[in-house]
Parts: C-alpha cells; sequence; structure tokens
C-alpha cells in the first residue's frame, strides 16, 4: 500500500498588487492537478524550479498547508485534518531552518525531542547512539546548537528528524552549503538508514548529485504540474542531451573525425567527443580504433544538470 497518495491536488493563493490606488486580485495556483502515489521505502527526488510548487507540496504533505483541491493521504491518513497522529510517523528537514534549540547543547534538543514525540527511552538512547556514530556527532554533543557550523548543525537536524523512527522523511536542500566531505557523509548515512530501515525519503534540492547519489525515482515540476515521473535512466532517455566519449590517444594529432560523432574540445592527446544518445557507441569505438592510435576510452552518460536543463528549454517553433 502507497504511503503517500495524492489524487487531483491544488492549492490556490490569492495574490494582491497595488496600481496607485487601485487594488487589484488574482489567483495564483501553486500546484495544479498534481496526482502520484510513493511506495513504503522509495527514496524519491522532487525537483522543479525556484515557484515550481515543491514547497507548497510539502506543505500540503506534512499538513501545515490545506489543498484547495483533490485529496492528499500520508500513512493512511489525512495530513491536515490529522496534524498530531502524523507528526509522530514524518520526520522533516529544511536546509535553511532549524528544528533544533538554538542555546541547548546538541544532547538536550535530542533530550527534548525524545520527550516530545515519547518515543521509549531505550528505544532513543538506541537510535541516538547509531546516528551520534554515523554522523560523526560524538564531539558535538555538548555544543550548543547556535556554535555549531552549518554541517555540523546539518548532521544535528537530520538525527533529530530521525530519532523517533519515522516511516517517511521529507528532506528540503538537506547538503546546502555543505562541503564535499560533508555532503558525502550525509548522503552515505541517509542511503544506510534507507537501506536498513526502508524509510521513505522525499528529496527535494538544487544539488542534482544529490539526486543521482540517492534517489531510484525523480518527480520534476513545473509552474504547479508534473512534467516527468520515472527512473534517472528514463529521464535520460526522455531528452536528446548528448553522451560524452573520452578518447586517450598515443599522440597528439588534429580533431578526430569519425562519423555520428563531433569533436568539442581537445587537450593534448586527449579528445572528447559528443554524440546522441540514440546512437550506439560500439560502432564508434571500433572505427576509432580502427583508424587512429587508441590508448583508451570512456563514455560518460549526459549528466541530470544537462538533461533537465533541456527539459526546461522551449522547443523552437518554426
Amino acid at each position: 500500500m502507497a504511503v503517500i497518495e495524492l489524487s487531483n491536488v491544488s492549492r490556490a493563493f490569492t495574490v494582491t498588487s497595488r496600481t496607485g490606488f487601485r487594488r487589484t486580485r488574482r489567483e495564483v495556483r501553486a500546484v495544479d492537478g498534481l496526482s502520484f502515489t510513493v511506495e513504503p521505502g522509495e527514496v524519491v527526488g522532487y525537483i522543479g524550479p525556484n515557484g515550481a510548487g515543491k514547497s507548497t507540496t510539502i506543505k500540503m504533505l506534512t499538513g501545515i498547508l490545506v489543498p484547495t483541491g483533490g485529496s492528499i493521504r500520508v500513512a493512511g491518513v489525512d495530513p491536515s485534518r490529522n496534524r498530531l497522529k502524523l507528526a509522530k510517523r514524518i520526520g522533516v528537514v529544511f536546509g535553511q531552518r532549524t528544528t533544533l534549540w538554538w542555546d541547548l547543547p546538541l544532547k538536550d534538543s535530542f533530550a527534548v525531542l525524545q520527550k516530545m514525540y515519547d518515543v521509549p527511552r531505550a528505544r532513543h538512547r538506541e537510535n541516538l547512539a547509531t546516528f551520534v556514530e554515523l554522523l560523526d556527532l560524538g564531539d558535538l554533543l555538548d555544543v550548543p546548537v547556535r556554535q555549531l557550523s552549518l554541517g555540523q548543525r546539518m548532521r544535528g537536524d537530520i538525527a533529530a528528524a530521525l530519532l523517533h523512527d519515522p516511516e517517511i522523511v521529507y528532506l528540503d536542500e538537506p547538503t546546502i552549503g555543505l562541503d564535499v566531505i560533508s555532503k558525502a557523509r550525509l548522503r552515505e548515512f541517509l542511503a544506510q538508514v534507507n537501506a536498513e530501515r526502508r524509510t521513505t525519503i522525499i528529496l527535494t534540492t538544487h544539488d542534482l548529485d544529490d539526486i543521482e547519489a540517492l534517489c531510484s525515482r525523480v518527480m520534476i515540476i513545473d509552474h504547479g504540474h508534473q512534467i516527468f515521473d520515472g527512473t534517472l535512466a528514463h529521464l535520460r532517455a526522455s531528452q536528446s542531451a548528448p553522451r560524452t566519449l573520452v578518447v586517450d590517444l598515443a599522440t597528439s594529432l588534429p580533431p578526430i573525425e569519425v562519423p555520428g560523432a563531433t569533436v568539442t574540445k581537445v587537450n593534448g592527446p586527449r579528445q572528447h567527443l559528443t554524440f546522441p544518445t540514440t546512437t550506439k557507441a560500439a560502432p564508434l569505438l571500433a572505427e576509432i580504433a580502427a583508424n587512429y592510435p587508441l590508448v583508451d576510452l570512456s563514455v560518460a552518460e549526459p549528466t541530470i544538470e544537462s538533461v533537465i536543463t533541456q527539459l526546461y528549454t522551449p522547443t523552437p517553433t518554426s
């Protein structure tokens, strides 16, 4: 049974503008006719440009906002009518806001959360010990939250969101502002939590490396409408973003000439060629190997960023 179900969900806001002494009102649909389901244990990337409707969707899923139309069920209940009941079954992390107590040591925030969610003491201790080890929080437990760096606080926020064993976790920009090492550590932790606990994760982010590292499924929203729902492989296949062939030759040569591919960069003996995703790589490799002093080569799939950029680029009209 799906843990998240949206059926024809809309959310409209009334926007007031002023021109001179005259006020006008208009309706803006942040989300319009959105329908999807999420199964237990899925890790779903929910992405789109600013203003696409991502945050509005998350707020409706948590019960903060009530939909204008349609229906939502999360963990079997209507979020807006069962906020307190649902709170014990979900966790939320907002990258630019903390759920921790600013002036309390980190360990005291965790203790308060144990009381708030009424987590059995033994289970709380077990979870806390696990997360402290996996997220390397041991030296930070006595430090007031306001003295933590952004990366340290983010690790604390993620631990806090998971201490009560939620079935579903919403992560909004969880790696924003983090260095490469901190990002990698968080991604590894989230992947482990999902694998071992079957926690359902909904991830909204502008860092597409997060999507590639964690998500088995991607949903893309634009102007309140869903424009894609599927795997990363299907997303790449749905667009014509080119693949890249990196060729290392025995010596520096003029650009390689091979039908079906175009050289885009030459760096000494290394050359980069692009070719359509619909073109098979094997014939290109055979042609190059037969006519050039080939040392090594590799094929790179289109980046998710390039695919999504193309998805949002309007098709020229004749």
